[in-house]
């Protein structure tokens, strides 16, 4: 398919107002995409990679405004298309808005060639080609693909390479549009869609499977080592509910520490974040422990947890620093030690003698899926795995008895429990019902920061107050500003934080890229006219950074909702 029809259908979905219209047309493109079906499944929400996969564009505001302000003529700057951004709002619009098309010079591409009928595939190679620019003179590589793809392009071309470039596709298509769209295109089961999607976390791959071969292949899918899925996600709640939903509860420690992936294939360990990023390198220990004590094939789902020379927890920042080191990780791992919690196993293989050796990492082995197994046969079976490291597991029914746990994980220096159905499937990139987390402290919500303000007097030269906003299908809408709970200290970080976020700024008022999530506490949720979400935070309070999460996880406005509605 030719880019431009992409573009084109792309602007139609934009441009459609109910969600079933989006779905249709969504449909029509997967039907109309030949051997780019793949890649397609991935551009319509944004994505140039299967969400597995941690390899990142890495291009920033500015490298797009150099690059369009170059395809835009010699009298175009970069600082012309920033402001023009700032008035617009949106880089996608400000890229449509200036005659590519009628410009002469190089080759669509950096590497020359005729812009003219330009396909899916060329411009997902060039989008291959950013990903690969590392080190030096990269961020020179990276405005020269961005320049040929704008280079000549026609204004809805220009819009969505814009988008694509800094992952905001902005036309209102999420996973559950893909996965209705994929059932719609190719007739089969939306069930059979959900299922494939959660064990292969790759939206290119199922709707080939689903066009190519059917409800049977989609079946046939399974999780294969080497690949990470989305961590199942706990919501805040009680012991009441729990104990009023379910039967009896099955209690375990929260931990103030990193959730990691641990994949084991017998031979060899990847570890993963929360985020699917491969930290393999960061947390030597998380390999060592896994090779020491992994006789089979497994997938296992457990925290990470910096503690001190007595092995007492220390605070979440301290694992961070373990997370984000890339180079003297030996150094690293003498200044912060950390260890491993696995409370959830995924997936069993068989013995690497029975495995077919010629089997790649990235397909599924002969081993067995534990998904959809309750969790107590979960846990029983990660306990027959592991004679170390399991987080321990109490299962019951008497409130009394899950106060003593939670006062027993407080004075151990954790967080607080989690509380979970003992008969729950373990669903990748829920936050449902089934998992609820319970903490002693203020409910808080994960928010991201969206806009900011200077401060006053002695701290003129720091943000004062960050606007913290929640979660919609089509962005973000403000909740609060927070300006307290921040020391002078703190608040010096966190303006280097959201400085390189910076889209706009007018007098003291900043407008963010929503990139920064910061855990937030309350005291109420009322309803309100001021914000477009509806809903204002009452005596918001900075708790600290949700460097683990991007905005895509943060809370919704929906969450918002029930919330406020529960008080």
């Amino acid at each position: 398919m030719e880019f431009a029809e992409f573009a084109r259908r792309a602007r139609e979905v934009e441009a459609a107002s109910a969600d079933t219209e989006v779905v249709e047309l969504v449909a029509d493109l997967f039907s109309a995409a030949g051997d780019d079906l793949g890649i397609l499944a991935r551009f319509v929400q944004g994505r140039v990679f299967p969400a597995w996969d941690s390899t990142k564009l890495e291009v920033g505001p500015s490298y797009c405004y150099e690059a369009i302000a170059r395809a835009a003529g010699p009298n175009v700057s970069a600082d012309d298309v920033e402001r023009r951004v700032a008035e617009v709002g949106e880089v996608g619009e400000v890229a449509a808005s200036y005659d590519f098309a009628g410009q002469r010079g190089l080759g669509a591409f950096a590497g020359g060639g005729d812009a003219d009928g330009r396909t899916v595939r060329e411009v997902f190679r060039e989008f291959e080609r950013l990903a690969a620019a590392e080190g030096s003179g990269s961020q020179g590589t990276k405005v020269d693909v961005l320049f040929g793809l704008f280079n000549r392009a026609d204004p809805d071309e220009a819009r969505y390479v814009a988008r694509l470039a800094l992952s905001e596709m902005r036309i209102g298509v999420g996973p559950g549009t893909v996965r209705d769209a994929v059932a719609a295109a190719f007739d089969v089961p939306v069930e059979a869609v959900e299922r494939a999607l959660q064990v292969t976390n790759d939206y290119g791959r199922v709707a080939e499977a689903a066009r190519d071969e059917g409800v049977d292949a989609l079946e046939e899918m399974g999780l294969s080592v080497g690949r990470p899925v989305q961590a199942m996600l706990a919501q805040a709640g009680t012991v009441t509910e729990a104990l009023d939903e379910w039967d009896e509860a099955a209690v375990q420690h929260k931990f103030d520490g990193a959730r990691v992936q641990i994949h084991h294939d017998g031979e060899t360990t990847d570890v993963f974040s929360r985020n699917m990023v491969n930290v393999t390198d960061a947390l030597p220990e998380v390999v060592e422990f896994a090779d020491r004590h992994l006789g089979v094939p497994a997938i296992l789902d457990g925290e990470v947890v910096a503690v001190d020379g007595d092995g007492d927890p220390l605070p979440f920042q301290e694992v961070l620093r373990r997370f984000r080191r890339k180079h003297d990780v030996e150094r690293a791992r003498e200044d912060v030690s950390v260890t491993v919690y696995v409370f959830d196993c995924l997936h069993v293989g068989v013995p690497e003698s029975e495995a077919d050796s010629g089997a790649s990492r990235t397909e599924p082995d002969p081993g067995e899926d534990l998904l959809s197994a309750p969790l107590a046969e979960r846990y029983d079976r990660l306990s027959e795995l592991l004679s170390t490291g399991v987080a321990d597991l109490w299962v019951t029914d008497d409130a009394d008895e899950i106060e003593r746990i939670e006062r027993e994980a407080l004075a151990a220096g954790h967080e607080g429990i989690l509380l979970k159905n003992p008969a729950a499937a373990y669903t990748p990139g829920r936050r449902g019902k089934n998992w609820l987390k319970r903490k002693p402290d203020v409910e808080t919500l994960d928010l991201v920061v969206t806009g900011a303000e200077w401060g006053e007097g002695r701290r003129a030269n720091l943000v004062g107050t960050f606007q913290v906003s929640a979660r919609t299908d089509g962005g973000f809408e403000p909740v609060g500003n927070v300006a307290t709970g921040i020391t002078d200290e703190r608040l010096s970080e966190l303006t280097d934080l959201v400085e390189p976020h910076v889209r706009s700024e007018d007098g003291r008022d900043l407008d963010l890229d929503p990139a920064v999530v910061f855990e937030v506490g309350y005291e109420e949720i009322q309803e309100s006219p001021t914000y477009a979400s509806g809903f204002a935070l009452r005596f918001p309070r900075f708790v600290g950074v949700r460097h683990d999460k991007d905005p895509s996880n943060a809370d919704s406005v929906e969450r918002v909702r029930r919330l406020a509605d529960r008080t």
